[in-house]
């Protein structure tokens, strides 16, 4: 009985408290009397009644387009596109090799396969989320780490640890030898059904691997689970090559000078095309990524667990630095017409009809009468910033009157068509760039000794699941 009594009195004292906290009828009359409607809210309630907030409060003395000039710039020739896909990466990836291509033969053009290594890309992905649920088969499912796999058996995403490992592992071909498709081009529906299909798949593994006690049953287990694995990955290899096309083993290519004179013309394999025209360069350890995280300590290394394409590929790992100290090898690879992967928060104060990236675009505070006081630290902390896109840094403009680097503007080339922005690309102020920029892979000749040796320390490993790590689209 008095247990009951007591009982009966937490819950009442519970319901009290919920109550206090809830908006309850006299919290809303507050609120409601806390209104003192400015002349202006009726007429901003019509207008946002029928237009976008972004047009509202575009800044009228950010709307003309500013200088182009760049004082240093990388020959880029031609615009791709990624469409409704989130391949930002691969097509970064690859628009950093055909620009060296392009500039080292002087090529009239040259557009790269994505379709081709995104392909592999899918492929590659499948078997590491098979191999890791058989790898974690005797965890738990609400183990976390085998809750982040079926999580993410796979995506269209990445970064560019998975070019290099895909290029390195499979090579390249030119566009016209694998040329896009509809499904490479849309991947959201290829890529929902090949979860389902992997997480349906997973299970089985897991079911096929309970029970086993002996090292000697884990063993035989462990063949006919390899065994059934590769079974499965051909009925992805199936689906892929449906919806993505038939890699080639072979192909003939014809290279063209600026002129479009012809060169030579020759018969390669995806390997021996990427030998000819980039010697093979191991793209993992000629160049390191410098990133700008602001929740972790500067000048030390991080290792991100399973964050990678292939299984026997590299996990990301990235350098810390501020901001600051990276704008500096930036500046000397642009200066030595070397394109670099670029990653950065792209939809943060984007005006993509002018193609620019300015925290002056839009006047938000003054259009809704408040402030948005938050740091670069602050918004990746409470998930309100991080990286979302990657593009090829491309051109800089320094101030040349002062003897530290001082540096007006950026441009990225882009992957969303040349009617996109400013003919393809996105100029961005130095003060965006501090503000919204996360990560930059640059060649290791650009790069002081001072850095490199910070690359010999053991990288700290951070866990799979971190949100500052999520692929790029």
């Amino acid at each position: 009985m008095k247990k009951t009594l007591l009982l009966s009195l937490l819950a009442v004292a519970s319901l009290q408290v919920m109550a206090q906290s809830a908006i309850t009828p006299e919290v809303l009359r507050q609120l409601q009397q806390s209104q003192q409607a400015a002349p202006s809210d009726k007429a901003i309630r019509n207008a946002l009644a029928r237009t976008s907030i972004s047009v509202l409060a575009s800044d009228a003395g950010a709307l003309q387009m500013g200088d182009t000039h760049f004082t240093y710039r990388v020959p880029n020739k031609g615009i791709t596109d990624q469409q409704s896909s989130g391949r930002c990466w691969l097509f970064t990836g690859m628009n950093v090799l055909r620009s060296k291509a392009i500039n080292r033969f002087s090529l009239q053009s040259l557009e790269l396969s994505q379709c081709y290594l995104f392909f592999f890309d899918q492929l590659e992905k499948a078997n590491l989320f098979l191999q890791g649920v058989i790898d974690t088969r005797k965890q738990p499912m609400d183990d976390r780490m085998v809750d982040w796999l079926f999580q993410n058996p796979l995506s269209d995403g990445g970064t560019f640890c998975g070019v290099a490992d895909l290029v390195q592992k499979y090579g390249v071909v030119p566009k016209e030898v694998m040329p896009e498709t509809y499904s490479s081009n849309n991947t959201r529906d290829i890529d929902m059904l090949l979860k389902w299909k992997l997480r349906e798949m997973g299970l089985e593994l897991r079911d096929m691997g309970n029970g086993t006690k002996t090292r000697i049953a884990d063993r035989a287990i462990n063949e006919r689970l390899e065994h059934r694995k590769v079974e499965m990955l051909a009925e992805i290899y199936r689906i892929l090559t449906l919806a993505y096309g038939v890699p080639p083993t072979e192909f003939t290519y014809t290279m063209r000078d600026s002129r479009d004179r012809v060169i030579s013309t020759e018969q390669y394999t995806p390997q021996s095309f990427y030998q000819k025209y980039w010697d093979g360069e191991d793209l993992y350890d000629n160049y390191i990524m410098v990133m700008n995280d602001p929740l972790r300590p500067y000048y030390k290394t991080y290792q991100i667990d399973y964050d990678r394409h292939t299984y026997d590929g590299h996990d990301w790992v990235y350098l810390n630095l501020p901001a600051d100290e990276i704008k500096p090898m930036a500046v000397e690879s642009i200066k030595d017409s070397t394109a670099m992967y670029f990653s950065c928060d792209v939809a943060k104060y984007l005006d993509r009809k002018q193609g620019t990236l300015d925290l002056r675009n839009f006047d938000y505070e003054s259009l809704l009468g408040t402030q948005f006081t938050m740091d670069k630290r602050q918004r990746v902390l409470t998930h309100a910033s991080g990286s979302s896109h990657a593009m090829t840094m491309v051109a800089v403009d320094v101030d040349t009157t002062q003897t530290a680097l001082t540096v007006r503007k950026w441009m990225v080339e882009n992957s969303w068509g040349a009617s996109s922005g400013y003919q393809g690309h996105l100029i961005m102020t130095d003060e965006w760039f501090d503000n919204y920029m996360f990560r930059l892979v640059v060649n290791r000749k650009y790069v002081s000794q001072r850095y490199l040796d910070m690359l010999s320390q053991k990288p700290e490993l951070l866990p799979a699941w971190d949100p500052m790590f999520m692929p790029e689209e």
